[in-house]
């Protein structure tokens, strides 16, 4: 099954708990969370995160783009977020795990990402212990980036580690996400896609949300 996950760094912030309700058919919430130091710029924090799952019950999809996620994986959690993901490049390997554990034992999901520098291996020693791992298409840091077509083989190398062990874990793509380049990474092997400004930026979203879905027929 394909899951949609909207990032709301495209929304509109003044009326979020609208721009929510445009975006209800999604399956998940993506909210990006920058720190100004692990990447280039800072958008939302905790209190925002607080105060939107007041508002929605769709799952959150909270992808820390921080240093030293291990230190913030609880509170995220505690603030609403249903599936923390954090970068492979941003901690140790004994954080990770810890942060892994630690999220699971919250009832919450766990899931790794990287960098399009970062190859696919680094994500090995962890991926039995996953729920998801996400796959950036574009460098980190901003919204509206051009999709970078050499991550296709990275999705591809990821589904065969993930099949190959029988697991079940999620492998999610984000990143210069339209309906074209949705295909490309659903026939690599992805299954969750994050679209910011394709669906925020589409006159019907609700379509727009179904479009990107309807990749997985080849449509």
């Amino acid at each position: 099954m394909i899951k949609i996950a909207p990032s709301m760094l495209s929304a509109d912030f003044a009326k979020l708990g609208e721009e929510i309700d445009s975006v209800k058919s999604a399956d998940y919430l993506h909210f990006d969370v920058m720190d100004g130091v692990f990447v280039p710029n800072l958008t939302i924090g905790l209190p925002v995160l607080e105060s939107v799952r007041k508002i929605t019950r769709m799952t959150f999809d909270v992808h820390l783009m921080i240093t030293s996620p291990y230190s913030y994986t609880r509170r995220f959690a505690e603030a609403g977020a249903d599936i923390v993901v954090f970068h492979v490049e941003a901690e140790t390997s004994d954080n990770i795990t810890k942060a892994i554990k630690e999220l699971r034992k919250l009832g919450k999901k766990a899931g790794l990402s990287v960098k399009p520098g970062t190859p696919a291996d680094a994500l090995n020693p962890f991926l039995d212990t996953l729920d998801l791992v996400l796959v950036m298409t574009v460098e980190p840091g901003f919204g509206g980036q051009r999709f970078i077509p050499e991550m296709l083989p990275k999705i591809s190398q990821l589904r065969r580690e993930i099949e190959n062990h029988s697991l079940i874990c999620d492998l999610e793509v984000d990143g210069g996400i339209n309906p074209e380049t949705a295909k490309l990474c659903i026939q690599a092997g992805a299954n969750v896609l994050v679209a910011g400004s394709d669906i925020f930026g589409a006159q019907d979203r609700e379509a727009r949300i179904a479009e990107l879905r309807s990749g997985a027929r080849g449509e």
